[in-house]
């Protein structure tokens, strides 16, 4: 059987950083300690990545990407239980690169090509959650007026980009720890969906309490 040739140095860099940069956050992490991490030299580490603001534009390139892909589904959502698990999957994404979300302003006010990748970010997830309500709209799943939609679409994407933020405000010791992110998900999810509330049909409103329920998504936070 053949041997699984040796990840390339260059990912694992970015696989470390990553670990890094999510446990202690971006601002608290230096290149020193990212070599040192992996046991190899600076020399080597920036040969690969001059600069740590590289580190952070490569990661969020390979965010980026994955992102494209899931966007892509929402326009096949159809009701609840699609939006349900098409927002927990966002949010899934959104704690493997949990960093850029906690330390988001910051590094917006450091990093100039960051600031204009986000803001194409920004507007794909709007575009997403349209597309989401419009199929959910012909599915007759909800009830919203055009003129509501783009507003009801932007609100979901501040809630969905910032919820981890809130989490960490309301909890900094544990909110982003590995054992709390389950639950932080899945309220995330909760109450991106219960913007939807006053626009639902009856039947997906039930649905939608229901789910969180299942789920074990509180409902009072």
């Amino acid at each position: 059987m053949a041997k699984k040739a040796p990840r390339r140095t260059a990912e694992r860099i970015l696989e470390v950083t990553l670990d890094l940069f999510n446990r202690f956050g971006e601002p608290n992490v230096s290149t020193t300690l990212i070599s040192a991490e992996m046991g190899i030299s600076p020399g080597n580490l920036y040969y690969h990545y001059p600069a740590k603001d590289e580190l952070v534009n490569a990661l969020f390139c390979r965010y980026e990407r994955a992102l494209g892909e899931l966007l892509n589904a929402g326009g096949g959502v159809r009701d609840v239980e699609d939006a349900w698990f098409f927002m927990h999957t966002l949010f899934e994404l959104i704690w493997q690169y949990r960093f850029l979300y906690r330390d988001l302003n910051d590094l917006l006010s450091r990093n100039r090509r960051l600031e204009t990748q986000v803001r194409g970010v920004l507007k794909d997830k709007v575009r997403a959650v349209c597309a989401l309500l419009d199929g959910m709209c012909r599915a007759g799943a909800v009830r919203i007026d055009k003129r509501e939609a783009g507003p009801t679409a932007t609100s979901m994407v501040v809630v969905l980009t910032y919820w981890l933020s809130y989490e960490y405000a309301r909890d900094p010791r544990r909110a982003l720890e590995p054992e709390g992110a389950q639950q932080s998900l899945l309220r995330g999810a909760h109450h991106v969906l219960h913007l939807l509330v006053p626009y639902l049909e009856p039947g997906q409103r039930v649905h939608l309490l229901g789910l969180a329920g299942a789920y074990g998504a509180p409902q009072n936070e």
